[in-house]
């Protein structure tokens, strides 16, 4: 892997789509993960504007110290990126105040973390309007195309996404490249959705290096018939995962009307 070479490759295609949109530069909403982190540091090697938000909903300490860590850090590097802090905490609590909360426990905490996504998304695109900037997504290629390890129209709402056919291992090469801080490459992958340090491989059932393997093998043609013990199990996770959310990865169906009836 050329890593320095995808860094300007990517880089090139961030600046150039900007320009011929005729927009500013982007905004990212900044979580104190590995990916937002390397998102932003690319979008911040254009030179364009760049507007890192940090975005807490009852976030967890240590993800906000690594969040602030990474955008101080990021601000004394490039005098192109600015950032505000928006605390969506009243607006999720208000929010929850106006919802009936009837269901079954475990469903009614995936529906509200669900919609902390969605209220950042709503956010970013409000400070995107604002000043002529957009949206850059954060998702790699396992999560986006692999086991849609995202809201959607939360984080899966964005207007690019610059490292999306990138492996997770890819994303963390790029970022020792990038100088992301080490807290952020050495701390447990997490999507904050919780308002706890629950990682994603607690939620999914895996690791991100085995959803890669298993990944890899079924772009191979490989089956469930292939594998025994726990490269089973992890085959089984990502099959599981890729077939529930093909909502996410495939475009928005259409109902197409036949021509004799128009």
């Amino acid at each position: 892997m050329q890593t320095e070479k995808i860094v300007d490759h990517i880089v090139n295609w961030l600046k150039n789509y900007a320009t011929n949109a005729k927009v500013n530069g982007f905004v990212i909403g900044i979580s104190g993960g590995i990916d937002s982190a390397v998102t932003s540091t690319l979008c911040a090697l254009t030179g364009l504007d760049v507007l890192c938000v940090e975005m807490p909903i009852h976030q967890a300490p240590s993800h906000v110290s690594r969040a602030v860590e990474h955008i101080n850090q990021l601000s004394q590097r490039f005098s192109n990126v600015r950032d505000t802090r928006v605390d969506l905490t009243p607006v999720f609590e208000e929010f929850k105040t106006e919802i009936s909360l009837d269901g079954q426990d475990a469903t009614v905490a995936m529906a509200l973390a669900n919609t902390r996504a969605r209220l950042r998304m709503s956010t970013l695109y409000y400070y995107a309007g604002l000043q002529g900037l957009l949206v850059a997504g954060t998702g790699n290629k396992v999560e986006d195309f692999g086991v849609g390890f995202y809201t959607k129209y939360g984080d899966g709402g964005v207007d690019l996404s610059p490292i999306a056919d990138l492996m997770k291992s890819e994303v963390y090469a790029l970022a020792k490249v990038l100088n992301v801080p080490t807290s952020i490459i050495e701390a447990t992958p997490s999507d904050g959705l919780f308002g706890d340090a629950r990682s994603d491989e607690d939620q999914i059932g895996a690791s991100y290096p085995e959803l890669e393997w298993a990944m890899t093998m079924k772009d191979q043609g490989k089956t469930v018939e292939n594998f025994s013990g726990r490269e089973k199990e992890v085959f089984n996770i990502f099959n599981r995962y890729n077939t529930s959310n093909k909502h996410k990865m495939d475009p928005i169906p259409v109902c197409i009307i036949p021509d004799n009836l128009m």
